[in-house]
This record gives C-alpha cells, sequence and structure tokens, in this order.
C-alpha cells in the first residue's frame, strides 16, 4: 500500500501542468454563446493558482453564468483566503459580483470542505459534476480516458485540454468518429506551454529533456502535445475545406492492407474521389464533418470491416510496397446535393 501511494503521489506530481490565461482567452473566446445562464464547473483546478477559476470568476458577469464550481485536490497545500494550512480538500462555489466592483472578492467565494480528498471520481465530486452545465478544464492526462468517460456517463458538455496524442486511444478515437466529441479551435500544431512545480523543471534539466523543459518569455516551462477537446460546436468545424487536385493513382498510392489511398498532406485531398482515404492525424484540424466522415483509423486498429487485410500488423500501421507508413485516419468524402 505505502508503495501504490507513493506512486500515485509522483503521478500526481507529474500531472501538475497549469494552463496559462493566454490559452484559456485564446481558446473560449469561441464559445461564448454557450455560457449563458450555465453553471460551469472546473473539477481539477486549484483555485488558488488556477487560470480557469481566474477566467470565468473576473468574466463571469461577460459571460453571463449563472455559477462557477471549482474544486480542489487536498494534495495541494496553499489557501489563498486564509494564512493556515489546510489539509482538506475544498470546493469554491461564486454567483458574481455582489458589491458592484466586478471583481471577484473573498467574501463573495463560498468555500467549503470536502470529505473526501477532492478526486473528480469521487462521490461528493460527482455530485457536484451532476450539478454543472459544462465542465472546463485541465484533467490530468494520465488519467484522460477515465475523465472523458465519465463526462461522456452523465452527459456533460465540456471544453478540456488533453494530450495531443489521446485523438488515438481507442477509448477516444470512436468518440471522435462518431461526432460525440472533436477538437478545438486552436490549432494541432501550436505549441502549448504549462506551469509547472519547480521539482518537475529540475527533473527534465538533470535528464536533460530539451524537448519538455523551454524557456518561454522569460520563464521555464513545461512543453507538451497538447490540444483542446470540447462537445461545443464552433464554427471552425464547419468550414468547408477548399479541395483543388485530382485523383491520380500515380500519386496516391494504394495501401497494402487497407482498401485505401494514402494522402500524405491534408490539402492534397483529392476533389473527384469517393473511397477510403487515408489521412495524417492533423486532419482532425480541418475536419468538417458535413464534408466528409471518418470510417477508422490505423493507430488503434479501429478499421473498418471490409478492409483488405495484408501480412503486415506492425501497430496497425498502414503499409505501401512493404514499407510502413505513419498512422492515417480513414476518411470519405460525403456525397454533395
Amino acid at each position: 500500500m505505502a508503495n501504490k501511494n507513493l506512486n500515485e503521489a509522483g503521478a500526481a506530481k507529474r500531472d501538475e501542468f497549469y494552463t496559462q490565461l493566454s490559452d484559456i482567452q485564446e481558446e473560449l473566446r469561441y464559445y461564448k454563446e454557450h455560457f449563458r445562464g450555465k453553471t460551469v464547473l472546473c473539477n481539477c483546478d486549484d483555485p488558488r493558482v488556477s487560470m480557469f477559476f481566474h477566467y470565468f470568476a473576473y468574466n463571469f458577469e461577460a459571460l453571463g453564468l449563472k455559477r462557477l464550481i471549482t474544486t480542489c485536490y487536498k494534495s495541494q497545500e496553499r489557501d489563498l483566503f486564509s494564512t493556515h494550512d489546510c489539509e482538506k480538500a475544498i470546493w469554491l462555489e461564486y454567483f458574481g459580483d455582489r458589491n458592484g466592483n466586478r471583481i471577484p472578492d473573498p467574501e463573495e467565494i463560498g468555500i467549503h470542505e470536502l470529505q473526501g480528498d477532492g478526486d473528480f471520481r469521487s462521490p461528493e465530486c460527482i455530485e457536484l459534476l451532476k450539478q454543472a452545465d459544462i465542465v472546463v478544464t485541465n484533467p490530468p492526462f494520465s488519467l484522460f480516458r477515465e475523465y472523458v468517460a465519465l463526462l461522456m456517463r452523465f452527459g456533460k458538455h465540456f471544453l478540456i485540454l488533453g494530450n495531443k496524442n489521446a485523438v488515438t486511444y481507442k477509448e477516444i478515437f470512436p468518440l471522435i468518429r462518431d461526432n460525440r466529441l472533436w477538437i478545438g479551435v486552436t490549432p494541432m500544431s501550436r505549441e502549448i506551454y504549462f506551469d509547472v512545480p519547480q521539482t518537475y523543471i529540475d527533473d527534465g534539466l538533470a535528464k536533460k529533456k530539451d524537448r519538455t523543459i523551454i524557456q518561454h518569455n522569460g520563464k521555464l516551462m513545461a512543453r507538451s502535445p497538447s490540444i483542446w477537446f470540447t462537445n461545443l460546436d464552433h464554427r471552425k468545424r464547419h468550414e468547408e475545406l477548399i479541395l483543388y487536385k485530382e485523383y491520380s493513382p500515380d500519386f496516391y498510392p494504394r495501401y497494402d492492407n487497407y482498401d485505401a489511398i494514402e494522402v500524405s498532406k491534408t490539402d492534397e485531398i483529392p476533389i473527384d474521389y469517393d473511397g477510403l482515404m487515408g489521412v495524417p492525424i492533423s486532419f482532425l484540424d480541418k475536419y468538417n464533418p458535413e464534408q466528409f466522415e471518418i470510417i477508422g483509423g490505423t493507430a488503434n486498429g479501429l478499421v473498418p470491416n471490409d478492409h483488405k487485410l495484408g501480412n503486415y500488423r506492425v501497430y496497425n500501421n498502414p503499409f505501401i510496397d512493404g514499407l510502413p507508413k505513419y498512422q492515417r485516419i480513414l476518411i470519405r468524402r460525403k456525397a454533395t446535393a
């Protein structure tokens, strides 16, 4: 049990990635119409340092929110609203400005103790989840599958950050395929930097993780291949991808082990091909469900039942002339009226 607790504590520390306010502002400006009259829950946040709490509290009236709820895991040791140490998990609620200064003052924020540790999976935190209309947070990447499953179980709208590789998870990809979850507005190619504990930075520098720890705006931060996941509709999702290339078997080779053609760049999807096509994962940035249909994905083996199986089975990647290609999403153009 002791080793288990130590492992969990280590994982929790690795998951302490704090999102910058600028990244929150940049993404959330596209969803303002979704928040009017709604209760927002940030259930993986320390409200004392969370920029999610800051964003919603200071924009409460501008967004027309009904209520803001934030939960804090007990391992967070700072206490914003008093000077004593607090080992208990807490949850905060805010109903908006009452004294007219348009600032969320401490006396306007209700602070409540939780009986448990503040884990988003605990019964008392699930009760708070049930009261929310929209969930917005940066959940622990190591628990991303569980977190999304919980949101789906209770039918919640959400806007959350996750690792870019999550699009290939066998638990997540079917939700994307079935249009129950999609990518946010921020491009998948954009770097997102996080505030992390000093111990994480020291460890990264000691191990020479040059791609993990980076100097950004004069500050050492963590870089993670992260993107926004949501089921809130946004304008970008309905923008039509302009197609211009015509199909040629010489330019678009067929896979050895899938009945589909290789399209190595999203902007090279042929305008006149109606069969299955393998496109890069970055296609999800341009995915318009009225223009295309997602059929499957080679990264997780979730491919169509009628594909041609070959002799090559390396991570389910497609092959051309016996050579493996990168992971692909299998799509088909929808018929135009």
